[in-house]
Formats: C-alpha cells, structure tokens, sequence
C-alpha cells in the first residue's frame, strides 16, 4: 500500500499563489507516474498535472502557464505550484500515486480563491 498525505492548501484571493505538497510512504517501490487532480463542488473529478518517474509532465488546458508539477524522487514528494489562481480553480485538490497499475489517492486538499 502507498500512502499518500498532502499540504499546502488553503483560502487566496484570485491571482496569489498556492504550492501544493504530496509525500508519499509505504510500499515506494514502483511508483510510476504520480499527479494532482481536482473537484470542484458538483463537478467530476478532473486531471490537473502529472509528472512521471522520468519527470515527463502532462497539464490541464485550463492550467498551463499557471500551474507547475515537479517531483523529489529522493524525498518521495510530488509538488504544485499555482500560479495566477483563478476562482474557477477552487476545489479539492489530490493526489494520485500509479504504482504496479494500482492507483492510490490522497485525502485531498481544499483550494479556495476569493474574487
């Protein structure tokens, strides 16, 4: 099992910024690609980022430009920085670990951005 165990949200007025802490434990070995997805209230959760064990990323539209997914192999710990936050990005943000196929998540994060 992989735990996964994130940080970083919180209330910002619209155009601050936000960074986003995800620090895996457990079972390491294995994981792959690792990314931050979101829902927002009455929404489907949605892909934000993704990063893999190579450092490949992979974004959002609504995203790119603004947000930036990087990742400490060393520490296990993947990270968003959010940039120009918008109210439409407010939601839960979480983390999502693929390891051997299986995906693991994260409680999740609140995000909100005041007008």
């Amino acid at each position: 099992q992989v735990q996964l165990a994130e940080s970083g949200g919180g209330l910002v007025q619209a155009g601050g910024s936000l960074r986003l802490s995800c620090a895996a434990s457990g079972s390491i070995w294995g994981i792959a690609a690792m990314g931050w997805y979101r829902q927002a209230p009455g929404k489907q959760r949605e892909l934000v980022a993704t990063i893999t064990s190579g450092m490949i990323t992979n974004y959002a539209d609504s995203v790119k430009g603004r947000f930036t997914i990087s990742r400490d192999n060393v520490k296990n710990t993947v990270y968003l920085q959010m940039n120009s936050l918008k109210p439409e990005d407010t939601a839960v943000y979480y983390c999502n670990a693929e390891r051997l196929r299986v995906d693991f998540w994260g409680k999740g994060t609140l995000v909100t951005v005041s007008s």
